[in-house]
């Protein structure tokens, strides 16, 4: 990054899964930042994390936390940032918010800096980094809506159980231990914490994630929905999801069906779209066996595309396969992406 100026920064869930991919790609991006603030809750408070070599202690996270700081990157909980991300911005911050707290609020930009980078200057003090699902999603569409027009999506998730939280990940990994061996195991997080029942998620495949809305979808599959409309400025655009767990550490997979409006496209002419397109990566050759999986994208900011092909009975229909990271590309990347962004458009004070 040509811009030197350093940037007080605040990142909220500092000892969390995505708050520790945030530390990582901050410093892996050499984001300029001249004094970095860690926050978490208290029981976090006191814990020491190393940042470009150096000793951060992390502090329990309170309004005054917030005072001279630039940029303040949220990921502890939709709870935290209701309550935090606005004591946030009247101390000057701007709030980039991992959490679905204020993703559908119509005064809050929903940015996925391939795909909307220009809603940042509409920002109001805080800027709502989308479901990680959708993320990766959008990627991958963008650049066929811009060129050939969208009008229909099917998507299915093969979501990774580190979507749940490091938790759900330990608790995957023990219930395999257990079945294998033999012994009985009790499942007390998937597919929702708070529900009645729970169900293995080892050697299994959960059709839901989330709870279910009055409409017989989740609210997964309805975050998809509207993100995905939100994000394309395409409030009629027709999207159905189904969002399905399966025993993947980290990596959602997604099969996207999706029409298109121009007639007469290949699906060569999709690859060579795709492959050119930032923020992507095209591995799509059935021949060799070449296609994205999530074992593979682990620790990388790309979208990977593959398996596009063109429906067999409809001329402006397409099928492809998508896989991201999605604690990368699905969370911290794109938060820390737009940091970026707001640094490179000279939206940081």
């Amino acid at each position: 990054m040509s811009e030197r100026k350093g940037y007080r920064v605040a990142v909220v869930g500092a000892t969390g899964a995505v708050g520790q991919q945030m530390l990582q790609t901050l410093e892996s991006r050499d984001f300029p930042v001249s004094e970095l603030v860690l926050l978490s809750s208290s029981r976090s408070a006191g814990s020491k994390v190393v940042f470009r070599g150096k000793e951060v202690t992390v502090q329990e996270a309170k309004p005054e936390s917030f005072e001279k700081v630039d940029i303040a990157l949220f990921s502890a909980g939709g709870s935290v940032s209701r309550e935090l991300a606005p004591e946030a911005v009247k101390r000057g911050a701007i709030v980039v918010d991992n959490t679905s707290a204020f993703r559908m609020d119509e005064n809050t930009p929903l940015v996925v800096p391939e795909v909307n980078e220009a809603d940042l200057h509409k920002h109001n003090g805080i800027i709502a980094n989308p479901n990680c699902s959708t993320i990766q999603m959008v990627v991958a569409l963008e650049p066929l809506r811009r060129k050939y027009g969208l009008g229909k999506i099917i998507v299915s998730t093969y979501q990774a159980v580190s979507g749940a939280g490091a938790a759900a990940v330990q608790e995957m990994e023990e219930q395999t231990q257990a079945i294998l061996k033999g012994e009985t195991h009790e499942p007390k997080i998937l597919p929702v914490k708070s529900a009645s029942k729970h169900y293995q998620i080892a050697f299994n495949a959960i059709p839901q994630i989330d709870q279910f809305s009055d409409n017989g979808f989740t609210f997964e599959e309805m975050k998809m929905i509207n993100e995905t409309k939100k994000i394309m400025h395409m409030p009629d655009l027709q999207v159905a999801a189904t969002c399905v767990r399966l025993p993947v550490g980290t990596g959602h997979s997604e099969s996207v069906y999706f029409e298109i409006e121009e007639g007469g496209v290949s699906a060569a002419d999709v690859k060579s779209l795709l492959a050119e397109s930032p923020g992507i990566v095209l591995q799509d050759d059935p021949d060799s066996q070449v296609y994205p999986m999530p074992a593979f994208c682990v620790g990388k900011k790309d979208v990977f595309v593959g398996r596009i092909r063109k429906d067999l009975d409809h001329d402006k229909g397409f099928h492809m396969w998508v896989v991201s990271d999605n604690l990368l590309k699905g969370a911290a990347w794109n938060s820390v992406q737009i940091a970026e962004s707001l640094v490179k458009l000279g939206l940081v004070k």
